[in-house]
């Protein structure tokens, strides 16, 4: 398969008449956009803002981030099950909008949502500070089950993203990045050499607020499974997690999930990536086993020499990484764990709720309990009020003056970006 992303920087985003991209500033029609996400009659109405970097702007709750992407050739459509069909993506070329993203937001499902500041010691913690934002506000109709409500402002992100990259059909991108990725078959005849590695890429599955979904298909229940990583980068994965907004993927780090990036761009290099196993993250011991075992023993399949592992979420997801690492150690596959951690504000508690002894290779992206105070914000996109019932957050969150007292839990990808990076030294 090959894959060409078309990068569009966005400089700015604007309001306008009639929609279009023009020197890098996207414009975005407010009325065309509210009639295609309003076709969907769960939607009682919808509204739209922008936060751009630097600005005194607060975004709160946020549901999911998004990267704008559009299919300019190529089979499927991004976001397949949802914008596309159920075809296959991961091939042709796709228009991607840089430095810019969706923030869903509106009326909270349910406890576990986050914060973005654009400016203040809060943006440091999340790249999306760095980015222009286009906010939909989604107001469900009333009485809409909690499952449903969540599904539609989860499509309204998706179909908003779509529409915006879709402004740059056939116009000349700022840059372009082509991957190639082979058949198993191809890569055995090209690479004999190179040490084989795939990644397992674990996946929240957990019921409403916990979800995740390829093709459309929720992963939850599911026999650990094998996918392209050209596929991932066309949006074949999408969040359906609104939990522990510092250390749940949303859609854009799978769209841009850098372990995959990065073990393209060595790919033929100095190693021969095999592909991408699925392993999802049930609540239940039994099937936390059923998973790991399945994905330890399509790695012996395949033959890798060693895997990467990344856990979503925290807790309970510790014991599917750990039992991840010792069912392919004991497979003779090296391992190598990316994770973060929770070990109290002063950072003395143990920092995962399981361990192995094979963990002997472990990548953290910090502490999600770290406190912060963030800045009284001269514009609030939401509804501050809800900081109170987020993970991170407390009912005395809120302080007189204005200011925000929270853990870095609170803010939208704060532990899964800080350091989510891979090492190869056990690798080789």
């Amino acid at each position: 398969m090959k894959l060409t992303l078309n990068k569009f920087y966005v400089k700015d985003i604007q309001f306008a008449d009639e929609s279009s991209y023009k020197d890098g500033v996207l414009y975005i029609c407010k009325r065309e956009l509210a009639e295609y996400l309003m076709e969907d009659s769960n939607i009682a109405a919808v509204d739209f803002d922008i936060a751009r970097p630097g600005e005194s702007v607060r975004i709160i709750p946020i549901k999911d981030v998004i990267q704008p992407r559009y299919k300019q050739s190529g089979t499927g459509q991004i976001f397949p099950g949802y914008v596309g069909s159920v075809e296959t993506v991961g091939n042709g070329e796709t228009n991607v909008l840089e430095t810019c993203c969706v923030a869903t937001s509106g009326q909270i499902v349910a406890f576990q949502e986050g914060i973005i500041d654009m400016s203040g010691p809060g943006a440091d913690f999340n790249s999306f500070s760095k980015m222009n934002i286009l906010v939909p506000l989604i107001t469900p109709v009333p009485d809409l089950h909690k499952h449903v409500h969540e599904a539609t402002v989860r499509i309204a992100g998706l179909k908003t993203a779509a529409y915006m990259a879709k402004q740059t059909l056939n116009l000349e991108p700022d840059e372009t990045e082509t991957f190639e990725h082979e058949s198993i078959l191809e890569m055995g005849v090209k690479y004999p050499n190179l040490p084989k590695v795939a990644y397992v890429d674990m996946v929240q599955c957990q019921g409403l607020m916990h979800d995740t979904y390829v093709y459309g298909l929720n992963v939850k229940g599911i026999l650990s499974t094998m996918i392209d990583p050209l596929e991932i980068l066309d949006g074949a994965i999408v969040s359906g997690n609104c939990a522990a907004p510092g250390h749940k993927n949303a859609t854009i780090h799978h769209e841009n999930n850098p372990i995959v990036l990065d073990l393209l761009r060595r790919h033929g290099k100095d190693i021969c990536f095999v592909g991408v196993l699925l392993s999802n993250e049930s609540a239940m011991l039994n099937e936390k086993k059923r998973a790991a075992y399945y994905t330890s023993n399509l790695s012996e399949l395949l033959g890798v020499d060693g895997v990467i592992v990344s856990e979503e979420g925290g807790g309970n997801p510790e014991t599917d990484l750990m039992l991840n690492c010792k069912f392919h150690e004991h497979k003779g596959i090296k391992t190598v764990l990316v994770t973060d951690e929770y070990c109290g504000r002063d950072g003395s508690s143990q920092g995962l709720a399981d361990v192995t002894p094979e963990a002997d290779a472990v990548v953290t992206n910090g502490n999600g309990n770290q406190f912060v105070t963030l800045p009284k914000m001269d514009k609030v996109i939401g509804n501050q009020e809800n900081v109170r019932i987020i993970t991170g957050g407390n009912s005395e969150s809120i302080n007189a003056d204005g200011t925000v007292s929270v853990e870095i839990a609170a803010i939208m990808g704060s532990c899964c970006e800080m350091g989510y990076e891979h090492m190869m030294t056990k690798l080789r």
